[in-house]
């Protein structure tokens, strides 16, 4: 989470918004975009150093 919180903050460095709902509209995109990056995403989970093993039946 905090990885995610971090990109996010980069994203946002320069922005202004007006109000708090356009904020709000900004964040949800942005998330939204990260979304569709598996890769982006995995290295967030690589960071975290933890062993992702599927559970065995």
């Amino acid at each position: 989470m905090e990885m995610v919180w971090s990109h996010l903050k980069r994203a946002l460095g320069n922005l202004a918004p007006c109000t708090l709902d356009d904020l709000a509209k900004v964040i949800r995109s942005r998330l939204k975009r990260m979304q569709y990056r598996p890769d982006l995403l995995n290295a967030f989970l690589a960071h975290t150093g933890l062993v992702m093993n599927p559970r065995s039946p």
